[in-house]
């Protein structure tokens, strides 16, 4: 690789942004060169801009960064969205129409026909819809999915393979984080269970079937299986729990299923991506296994957790499976889809000037 592929972060100061900041410092392809928020931070360090909620100090070589306003003629290669669905839609358009790739984190574009909805371990084969995208810049759009998507679909992909999936009954105990900060108030969090996630069990029911489709004669076929799901926000802080009961098209044993968890092969395996874990799934034996404070972090975050595989009363089989929200699910996520489009050619350095200024 030439150099360090050049970075923006859209919404750099938000709990998302935040996370990317935290992730990417170090990585071996990619440096951050602009931290972009709104006109509210613009002009400050980010150190003054930023609410810093992460788990390590903010990077010295960022600290004193000046923040500058999310718009095109940043001096970067690609951005990484980390900006609120309610601003999202218009400020990664106008980006991926000024030529910028953008892998975007939040919901707007997701489900559109042309952007690909990826898990690189899943189906990096859908990273070909950005060939049919005509920005008239030249850019496009990438998306990953809701973080409790992501952890259900890692989990269901290796039954899809060996079995076939036809129905899936799914119930998520959510973590706080999901909520971004200042996030779900105190009075509502502790000691308590809300079993409302605004607009979290739609996305659940749709994005899976997008995400095991197949793709055909440049469009996605989706998969024909029926997701029923209940979202909760429960006091955990980091760590998404999924109690998932599936039909399957080929009955199978638990110590089937078990089997095609451990055995699954990633179609990116050998392509040696910085933020690929070992194996995307990891199965427990123990009966009280995976719980989030002790299992989120498997794979720096980026492996699901199973546990709990045993035959289902209702449907054919059922489990326990968590996934690390802000990582696996949000930032962690697209950082792999961004380091997969690196190895398919979909990005390269940019002729733009180095100012971290806006245009």
């Amino acid at each position: 690789m030439q150099r360090p592929y050049r970075v923006g972060i859209l919404g750099a100061t938000g709990a998302v942004g935040q996370k990317f900041v935290e992730i990417l410092e170090g990585h071996p392809w990619f440096e951050i060169t602009v931290l972009a928020a709104s006109e509210r931070s613009a002009g400050k360090p980010y150190r003054t801009a930023a609410n810093w909620i992460g788990t390590t100090p903010i990077p010295k070589a960022l600290a004193d960064r000046e923040v500058v306003l999310g718009a095109p003629g940043v001096g970067c290669d690609f951005v990484f969205s980390g900006l609120s669905s309610s601003v999202a839609g218009e400020i990664e358009r106008t980006f991926a129409e000024a030529g910028y790739p953008v892998i975007s984190n939040a919901r707007n574009y997701r489900m559109e026909d042309d952007v690909p909805l990826l898990i690189p371990e899943v189906n990096p084969d859908h990273a070909a819809l950005i060939d049919r995208q005509q920005w008239p810049g030249g850019g496009f759009i990438v998306t990953n999915p809701n973080c409790s998507t992501v952890g259900l679909v890692c989990a269901l992909k290796p039954l899809v393979d060996a079995f076939g999936v036809e129905q899936v009954q799914v119930t998520t105990l959510q973590a706080l984080s999901g909520a971004g900060y200042p996030g779900v108030a105190s009075l509502d969090a502790l000691g308590n269970v809300v079993p409302y996630i605004g607009g979290e069990e739609e996305k659940m029911v749709a994005e899976p079937r997008k995400l095991l489709g197949t793709l055909r004669d440049g469009r996605v076929d989706p998969a024909t299986l029926t997701v029923s799901a209940q979202c909760n926000r429960v006091p955990v802080l980091d760590g998404h729990m999924l109690c998932v009961s599936v039909k399957l098209a080929a009955r199978a044993t638990p110590d089937a299923v078990r089997v095609a968890f451990e055995g699954y092969q990633s179609p990116i395996a050998d392509l040696n991506l910085p933020s690929a874990p070992d194996a995307l799934v990891q199965v427990f034996d123990e009966p009280h296994f995976p719980q989030p404070r002790r299992h989120a972090e498997q794979g720096q975050g980026m492996k699901v957790s199973i546990g709990r595989i045993r035959p289902c009363e209702v449907l054919d089989t059922k489990f326990v499976a968590l996934v690390h929200n802000t990582v696996r699910g949000a930032a962690g996520g697209a950082v792999l889809n961004a380091e997969l489009l690196v190895e398919r050619g979909y990005l390269a350095h940019r002729a733009v000037k180095t100012s971290t200024a806006s245009a």
